[in-house]
């Protein structure tokens, strides 16, 4: 219903459609699955949507209100959204709407968005979003004592899972090869539970060849290669020459076949978790926030973070 202002003109009431304070985006209601509106979200796929503004930075697909506030607190620029009808009256939403403040906002009844993909797992909303330019190795590493390599990881849930364990085991950054799926395809973002805005990631540079110019690179920045890997010559995890080295790659290889032959020889050291029950090996995402947790608790900025954190607690 319509209230009056004090003119006595009929106003509509925003507070429920758009946001806290009366604030209004564009909004329009999607009956028909077919409507072109929809395109970025139902029907181009990601790798298109990667090259959407090429040779610029294209759109991503961020998922749910947590993923999307993520997104947005690390400053990447919304473009539009789509939302279940009823989802603007949520709180949480109508403080993602003034945020984003005026693109647009497509609505559709549930009938409607229940023919996309995936929209179970979103909470009721997406948001197209415009990429960023990545940064370089060298512009991540300044600084850095622990970083993380993937080499062809391409299960975009490992990607999700590893970057959470990431941000949360005190790794400093993430570095993935041209093999990797995207971090900011839909499933790795949501997975990560919007974590891959958290920790700094890139690309590493299509020109260099993977193993032997990163690897090089790596040292050069002055990091020591860890590849985890099952081998007889393997140390073990907790061997203090990788907890003490004051800056360390831990380098994972992909789902089944782990790292290339070449890539654990041009390492400094291979890595072996200690396992039970006959078992040999774990999948990559769970061998990934084991190494953390063991390899995180020296020598990255974030576990300094961490210590300092306590102290100042402490003092209190």
């Amino acid at each position: 219903m319509g209230k009056k202002d004090g003119d006595g003109e009929q106003k509509e009431d925003m507070t429920g459609a758009a946001g806290i304070g009366g604030h209004m985006a564009d909004r329009t209601e999607i009956t028909d699955f077919e409507d072109a509106k929809l395109d970025l979200y139902a029907r181009l796929p990601e790798n298109q949507l990667l090259h959407y503004y090429e040779p610029e930075p294209g759109i991503f697909i961020a998922e749910s209100p947590k993923v999307i506030g993520r997104a947005l607190d690390a400053g990447y620029k919304p473009l539009s959204l789509l939302m279940e009808e009823g989802q603007e009256r949520s709180k949480e939403t109508q403080e993602l709407l003034l945020r984003c403040g005026e693109v647009p906002v497509y609505v559709a009844k549930t009938s409607v968005l229940a023919k996309l993909s995936g929209f179970s797992m979103t909470r009721g909303l997406l948001c197209a979003m415009r990429r960023r330019p990545l940064p370089s190795v060298a512009e991540i590493c300044a600084g850095a004592g622990r970083i993380v390599v993937l080499e062809n990881v391409m299960n975009p849930t490992n990607v999700g899972a590893i970057f959470r364990s990431a941000a949360a085991l005190c790794m400093d950054a993430v570095f993935l090869t041209h093999g990797c799926s995207d971090p900011l395809y839909r499933r790795a973002a949501r997975v990560s539970m919007g974590t891959v805005f958290q920790i700094p990631w890139t690309f590493f540079d299509k020109a260099d060849s993977w193993p032997e110019a990163n690897m090089a690179c790596l040292r050069r920045l002055g990091f020591h290669t860890a590849a985890m890997a099952l081998r007889d010559d393997a140390v073990e995890i907790d061997d203090p020459i990788l907890t003490e080295a004051e800056k360390l790659a831990v380098i994972l290889g992909t789902e089944g076949d782990g790292l290339a032959a070449e890539t654990i020889a041009d390492c400094d050291y291979t890595v072996r978790i200690p396992m039970s029950h006959g078992v040999d090996s774990l999948n990559v995402a769970a061998a990934s926030a084991v190494a953390f947790w063991e390899l995180g608790k020296k020598g990255g900025r974030l576990a300094e973070s961490e210590t300092a954190t306590k102290k100042r607690r402490n003092k209190g």
